[in-house]
């Protein structure tokens, strides 16, 4: 494929006028700078291209070359790799998910997003704005990039027909028992949730991450067993690609992300993807500023490029996940002369039923993340704790 250049179209004089001053949320900017010489990011990987990887996707470049940004990246292990990495106050800006993005706001780590100075952020789905993972009490604390399932990735010769349930890893007689691959996080205990809520619906499990003590016993002893037939917990999606190519793993859970990289090589080991019926978690990811962001201007100008429809769905087709807006999806069926055409269709990007099979990733809170329920549930303090003995045994 021929390499990609992103027209340059941020909208320049949206960008550098002053917000409205009674909608600017406390403590957010109420202009946005010039532009500084540099742009630190904590980012999943693969949310910031500049074409080295595949020369074919690219969105840094263009950003670079029209704002004088040039684009520094850290990728993060997990979520509370990527909370520790903010909290040292290195970075401007952060593509943090769900089960960190309030636990960053409590610290006072990021600070209110101005989205009048965000032009492009009007466009973005009306469904992933003022989220309780994105937003405290209707202020917004960031942009949305793109939501995605956590995916069942499988050897297809172990697996010559598309597995509909997540038992193949769960099963101890599975095919692929002993090269099972799971992701290396404490949030993965939401998943051990998801599978009681479907074979012990007496347990009374509604929400997957907000966990009373019986309901997350269950899950981590769930886990326990599981462990027996792990084979690896992958900690970068790398580990997972390497494991997947090389026949060492054959069936675990995952990123789209991973599967794309996989076919993209002309080698491709024989992979499928698929999310079963019983539902999956998944992930919903907002950009973020870092309270005492160091290039404010940069970063601001970078989350109006994330939602910029040529880039977003060009990121989001490399990732592998929905857009963050019709416009984005629009532009996906024209990204690389076609090539991707029924992006939105394929990632379920507007069908509602779908996304209601979806749990996204939320920080684990002892409120329960319901100040109106006397409940106490297990904080995400507990879930590092399990998770370590959990992988530890």
């Amino acid at each position: 494929m021929r390499a990609f250049r992103i027209p340059a179209i941020l909208a320049a004089v949206g960008l550098v006028a002053a917000a409205c001053g009674t909608g600017t949320p406390s403590g957010a900017l109420t202009e946005v700078p010039a532009a500084e010489s540099d742009l630190n990011l904590v980012i999943w990987v693969g949310y910031a291209e500049n074409g080295t990887t595949y020369p074919e996707f690219d969105w840094v470049t263009q950003f670079e070359t029209d704002t004088g940004c040039k684009v520094h990246t850290t990728d993060g292990v997990d979520s509370p790799n990527m909370v520790s990495l903010m909290a040292t106050g290195q970075y401007d800006g952060v593509s943090a998910s769900g089960d960190a993005t309030l636990r960053m706001i409590a610290a006072g780590t990021v600070a209110p997003v101005n989205t009048a100075l965000i032009p492009n952020y009007e466009g973005v789905f009306p469904k992933l704005k003022n989220t309780p993972y994105n937003s405290v009490d209707g202020v917004p604390y960031g942009v949305p990039q793109g939501f995605g399932a956590n995916v069942l990735l499988y050897n297809t010769e172990t697996f010559p027909t598309a597995p509909t349930t997540w038992d193949p890893i769960w099963d101890a007689d599975s095919p692929a028992a002993g090269k099972i691959s799971v992701y290396n996080s404490s949030i993965y205990i939401a998943d051990a949730a998801m599978r009681l809520m479907n074979k012990n619906p007496d347990l009374g499990i509604t929400n997957p991450y907000q966990l009373s003590e019986e309901q997350f016993n269950a899950a981590v002893d769930l886990l326990k067993e599981q462990h027996k037939i792990i084979g690896e917990y992958w900690n970068f999606s790398t580990d997972q690609i390497t494991s997947f190519s090389s026949g060492a793993m054959l069936a675990g859970q995952s990123w789209q992300y991973q599967y794309n990289t996989i076919k993209l090589d002309d080698t491709a080991a024989p992979v499928g993807v698929t999310v079963p019926a019983e539902g999956a978690t998944g992930w919903s990811d907002t950009w973020m500023i870092a309270k005492n962001a160091a290039h404010p201007g940069c970063m601001y100008r970078w989350m109006n490029w994330a939602l910029d429809p040529n880039t977003n769905a060009m990121s989001t087709i490399y990732f592998g996940e929905a857009p963050a807006s019709q416009a984005a999806c629009d532009a996906a069926e024209t990204i690389l002369d076609g090539a991707y055409k029924g992006h939105c269709e394929l990632f379920h990007a507007t069908d509602e039923d779908y996304l209601a099979k979806i749990k996204f990733w939320e920080t684990p809170r002892s409120d329960c993340n319901d100040k109106d329920d006397a409940t106490t549930c297990k904080d995400v303090e507990d879930w590092i704790q399990a998770w370590t003995e959990i992988t530890a045994a």
